[in-house]
């Protein structure tokens, strides 16, 4: 019996295989300064998105390095610059209102600055996870970290974050040991307190947030350190966290409150179920009850009737972070202290003098 061979795939020695295709050569800097016709410096300010180019040279150089296929090499300009123009954002949640859009602020302000962020997100609250997220993000190489707690963590020392690390915190009371950047929380309680008890109410009843949320915390201290300082009665307090659902099951309560003529709702999506429940009870709002939330997100003017509420400067509140990270990372500090970003109270149609008043 004959057999046939198998062509041959090689003219070299058996067992080599066929040549490998040459390794195409990566494009240099060097490359795109002479298709466009500029320095090699030029086109480095270029890709690190240095403001002093002309416009008209920024596009040439572009186009140069589009033609060309040019990616600029981050870790080599790490390495020269000492920066990987990359800031990390540790956060718990992002199901809140406040968490999304101080997100959605720190990468915008941060991709003005030429960097970009990394997200990483911590399912459980833990020491472990918390240095697990850390881990990561050096492993990622990053110039700062923004940590976006939301918890009770810091404030009770249950999470300690790695020493000599450029981090800024959002939503804690840890300004002696770290830099913090927050809302005025307690200045935005006491506003609408003081609203509904100016315009007659006796009391102001309360719906809270959850007990770990440290911004929950400070509103609901702050609601209550107001109505004591007027000499004024404090209701019992309601809790939910954060729903629109759970201001819902908060409300159906306050309804069969006869006394309740006026309600701070710790944030907005909460007032919203507190406002189908006092509709569904026949509680008209705001001539039978007034309702104030927190927050001011972008339905508020919509709802029925369209809603009184504390307005927060999330847009400004993700600009100090991103601005004091960049400076720990500029000066190589580590920073401490914490900076408050002013509330201001928005008027609409859920709040009036009570009925009796009237």
């Amino acid at each position: 019996m004959s057999t046939t061979r198998p062509p041959e795939t090689s003219s070299g020695p058996p067992g080599t295989g066929p040549p490998a295709p040459p390794r195409r050569r990566r494009v240099s800097m060097a490359d795109v300064a002479r298709l466009a016709g500029v320095s090699s410096q030029t086109v480095s300010r270029v890709s690190t998105g240095h403001p002093g180019v002309v416009p008209a040279t920024r596009e040439q150089v572009l186009t140069a390095m589009r033609q060309l296929g040019y990616r600029p090499n981050g870790a080599a300009r790490a390495l020269k610059y000492g920066e990987f123009r990359t800031i990390g954002v540790v956060l718990f949640t992002l199901a809140t209102t406040g968490n999304s859009r101080t997100l959605e602020a720190i990468a915008t302000c941060a991709a003005e600055a030429g960097y970009v962020i990394t997200l990483i997100p911590v399912t459980t609250p833990t020491q472990d996870r918390v240095n697990g997220a850390f881990t990561r993000l050096g492993e990622l190489a990053v110039d700062a970290v923004i940590v976006i707690m939301e918890v009770h963590l810091l404030d009770t020392a249950t999470v300690v974050l790695p020493p000599d690390v450029h981090v800024v915190i959002v939503d804690s009371d840890a300004g002696e040991r770290y830099c913090v950047v927050d809302t005025d929380q307690a200045h935005g309680a006491r506003q609408a307190v003081h609203h509904l008890l100016d315009l007659g109410h006796r009391t102001v009843w309360h719906v809270a947030g959850p007990p770990e949320s440290f911004a929950a915390e400070r509103r609901a201290l702050a609601w209550h350190g107001a109505l004591r300082e007027a000499g004024r009665p404090v209701p019992p307090l309601r809790r939910g966290d954060w729903s629109a659902e759970a201001g819902y099951r908060a409300g159906l309560e306050l309804a069969e409150e006869p006394e309740c003529t006026a309600v701070f709702v710790a944030n907005d999506q909460m007032a919203l179920g507190v406002l189908r429940a006092f509709h569904q009870r026949g509680r008209v709002v705001p001539r039978d009850v007034s309702v104030v939330g927190f927050d001011d997100i972008a339905e508020a003017g919509s709802f029925i009737p369209p809603l009184t509420t504390v307005h927060q400067d999330f847009a400004e509140v993700g600009r100090r972070c991103v601005e004091a990270a960049l400076r720990q990372v500029r000066t190589g500090s580590t920073g401490t202290g914490t900076t408050l970003v002013p509330t201001r109270l928005v008027l609409r149609d859920s709040t009036a003098p009570p009925r009796r008043q009237r």
